[in-house]
């Protein structure tokens, strides 16, 4: 079985069109083992032919674990790694992947809204499929049908509302979300517009994936699609780089550093231990998460809940800081 902890290599079994646009892939272990299990909301952490780092959700079905199944969306304006994957990797690829890991659980509710945008569809797929028809309905937005990605799986479910952009328009969320009981648990993945539209709207529970760190400003772009999860009430991610410097004992390493006003804590350990993961470098894709063995971090991602913040015993290093002169960390 694939241990879900460390770094393991899993060979594309195939790749397909699913839509204009977006590529679905199958990976799978070369010897046939059975992959890690995995449930509705998790996703991978691939690492791409040339190095690079990228995070996709898992859309496939939880009961098969002889695969994995990913979708991926093509963004020429991105960073890269979706145009890497729709142009050199096909069947036979050998993909580095780490997870599954799930910040985007399906939590018990008695009534489920699934708001989807574009290849924000992927990570909702197997939770809807999980749930019992009548408990759950689906809205999925898309530029036009062709670009909407599993739309004839979701064609037969019931419950499902496709709303293609060129020929029904946006979807009404004041309607949608209007007439909601109080206790439904909406579930909404997509661009950044979307999730902003939809917590504007609903003060229920809401629970969001989104492709990249929150914008600090307008024009912030999205990254590829990727698996970014938070809870309402999420504080933005920073920069890491803010004012007060510290010491950082790496107890592993058994080196102490200090991290000077203007770096961020990644770049001093980057420093001293070349070889420590890292990905996003804006504290939402997880890749980074360290564990704390003394001392109180300051934390700036978008990825940890609210009870793993306060218990202060992991952080996203390439964003946080620390708020006493002194942290020790796991590294």
């Amino acid at each position: 079985m694939t241990d879900p902890s460390s770094s393991s290599p899993l060979t594309v079994r195939s790749v397909v069109q699913e839509a204009e646009g977006v590529l679905g892939l199958l990976l799978a272990d070369a010897t046939g083992a059975e992959l890690a299990p995995w449930e509705p909301g998790a996703h991978l952490e691939v690492t791409l032919p040339s190095g690079a780092v990228r995070h996709y959700s898992l859309c496939g079905d939880p009961a098969d674990r002889s695969t994995y199944r990913l979708g991926v969306l093509r963004e020429p304006a991105g960073r890269g790694g979706s145009e890497e994957i729709h142009t050199s990797v096909g069947a036979g690829t050998v993909l580095r992947v780490r997870g599954p890991f799930n910040r985007f659980p399906l939590v018990p509710a008695e009534r489920y809204l699934f708001l989807a945008g574009g290849i924000g569809v992927t990570p909702l797929l197997p939770m809807v499929r999980a749930l019992p028809p009548g408990s759950w309905s689906l809205l999925y937005g898309g530029r036009s049908l062709a670009s909407m990605a599993y739309r004839e799986e979701l064609a037969g479910l019931p419950g499902v509302t496709l709303v293609p952009r060129d020929t029904a328009g946006l979807p009404d969320l004041d309607a949608v979300l209007g007439g909601l009981a109080p206790g439904t648990a909406v579930y909404c993945c997509g661009p950044e517009g979307l999730l902003r539209a939809v917590a504007e709207r609903w003060r229920g529970p809401l629970h969001t994936e989104r492709f990249g760190a929150a914008p600090s400003g307008a024009g912030a772009e999205s990254s590829e699609g990727g698996a970014v999860s938070s809870a309402s009430g999420a504080e933005s991610s920073g920069a890491g780089v803010g004012p007060g410097g510290f010491e950082v004992e790496l107890r592993r390493s058994g080196l102490t550093l200090r991290v000077e006003p203007g770096r961020s804590l990644l770049d001093v350990v980057r420093e001293a231990v070349p070889g420590v993961a890292y990905s996003c470098e804006e504290g939402w894709c997880g890749t980074c998460e360290t564990k704390v063995l003394a001392g109180v971090p300051e934390h700036h991602d978008e990825v940890l809940g609210e009870d793993e913040r306060a218990s202060g015993t992991t952080m996203m290093i390439c964003v946080g800081r620390s708020r006493g002169p002194r942290l020790v960390l796991d590294v």
